[in-house]
């Protein structure tokens, strides 16, 4: 069997690789491992049709094993981590696959201050999972039991909002795309608390079109909304709210890497950038760094991850980080990635700059830079294929020194993640095309 957990938990497609008889021995070495047998376990999800039954499972899991799970209902991953982290609960699980389609879904565990497990305590967790049908049983009267917790989404939506109010957004009007996912629930009202006029698309779920050609992974669909009704912004979230790219006036994309810069640029305006400290993943965009570097800060970069992310603003002891898919963390705020933060952050630098988002962005110029997710059979054979080795380092030569080629497998899905950066834009096109093609042949 291959390792289960990937970058962001367990995921795959639902009722085929990914299979309810999998969340139910989740729930238990979870149960076994992180509550002792006898705690509270939360657990929520987002708005897929087969989130019902996978919470299903991990309940009947975990109650077997004598714990109490609390369920929360349909709630942004970063609601679940702030739930976790200030109620006591022992654990919580999120289902959910976050930005992928609405067939796939995901299991996340977090610990008990609503963090994503370390790798040793993933790996333990794990070996323990594999065997969960060996662990005994607890007698009748010691059962677990399934609590309605729903209304605990409001203490989110409160802490957020409070947040929000602390920005003067009156005048402003605002567009939310909630990609039909956990955002949903709660984005109009957290953003409504600045005072803006707000209004939403995409926030009608059936269980079947979250992420459907909206949402963070298809931000062209808020953007073309924005320009139309001369909006003053956007901003769309992914399925499970974790993630979040904003659309400025004029209807262009403003994704992760310049978000992640206008806010790092204008704390460290400020001094309030630890040490000047950035911490952003390998596959952000060389300008950001030059931009950020330029204003007096450092980068510092992690495997791609947000858990990553976080161990290395905890080592570095940075305020600030982020990736370039909108999964931004403000230390000061959340330990997670959390769309609505980061929204409410970008608001509060336009309202105290008296800056339109596009006047900021554009002082943070990015790198031309393309990725390509290549389906390949043996995504994690690709270093001991020499033509394909042999063809990246010719194109790194030919990027040369302000250039780079990352080539990795991803942790989410059954793809290879091919991604070029150098200075010509058509150069960068054409070699990332040349070694998506030779990858594809090579590791089918």
């Amino acid at each position: 069997m291959g390792r289960l957990f990937g970058t962001d938990g367990i995921r795959g497609v639902a009722n085929v690789d990914l299979r309810p008889a999998l969340a139910s021995q989740l729930g238990r070495a979870v149960a076994a491992q992180l509550l002792g047998g006898d705690g509270v376990l939360v657990v929520g999800q987002d708005t897929r049709r087969s989130g019902d039954m996978f919470v299903a499972a991990i309940t009947a899991g975990a109650t077997c094993m004598g714990a109490d799970v609390h369920a929360v209902g349909v709630v942004p991953t970063p609601a679940l981590a702030y739930l976790t982290g200030v109620m006591p609960f022992r654990a919580g699980i999120m289902v959910s696959a976050s930005h992928n389609p609405a067939e796939d879904n995901g299991l996340k565990v977090l610990d008990a201050d609503g963090l994503k497990l370390d790798d040793a305590v993933e790996e333990d967790l794990e070996a323990l999972l594999v065997r969960a049908d060996e662990l005994p049983l607890v007698p009748p009267g010691r059962i677990g039991r399934s609590v309605d917790a729903t209304a605990l989404l409001g203490r989110y939506v409160e802490h957020r909002s409070s947040l929000a109010s602390s920005i003067d957004g009156g005048g402003l009007r605002i567009l939310l795309d909630t990609a039909n996912g956990s955002a949903s629930a709660v984005a109009k009202e957290i953003i409504e608390a600045t005072g803006a006029t707000v209004e939403v698309i995409h926030d009608d779920p059936d269980g079947d079109n979250i992420n459907d050609g909206c949402g963070a992974t298809h931000p062209e669909a808020l953007a073309a909304v924005v320009a139309q009704r001369g909006a003053d912004v956007g901003f769309a979230f992914d399925g499970d709210a974790d993630r979040c790219v904003a659309i400025d006036a004029t209807g262009d994309v403003v994704d992760g890497d310049r978000l992640i810069g206008v806010l790092a640029v204008e704390r460290l305006a400020r001094g309030a950038l630890p040490g000047g400290a950035l911490v952003v993943s390998v596959l952000s965009n060389g300008g950001l760094a030059q931009a950020v570097e330029a204003a007096g800060g450092r980068v510092v970069r992690t495997p791609v991850g947000d858990k990553y992310i976080l161990e290395g603003m905890q080592v570095s002891g940075a305020a600030l980080g982020g990736e370039k898919s909108g999964h931004v963390i403000a230390m000061e705020h959340s330990t997670s990635g959390d769309g609505l933060v980061t929204a409410l952050e970008v608001l509060r630098v336009m309202t105290t700059r008296r800056q339109a988002l596009r006047e900021l962005a554009s002082v943070i110029p990015l790198l031309p830079q393309q990725q390509r997710a290549v389906r390949v059979r043996h995504k994690d054979q690709w270093e001991g294929d020499e033509p394909l080795r042999r063809a990246i380092a010719e194109a790194e030569s030919r990027l040369g020194s302000a250039g780079r080629v990352l080539v990795r497998p991803s942790g989410t899905e059954p793809v290879l993640r091919v991604m070029v950066e150098g200075q010509d834009a058509a150069e960068v096109e054409s070699l990332a095309d040349a070694l998506a093609t030779l990858a594809e042949q090579r590791l089918h």
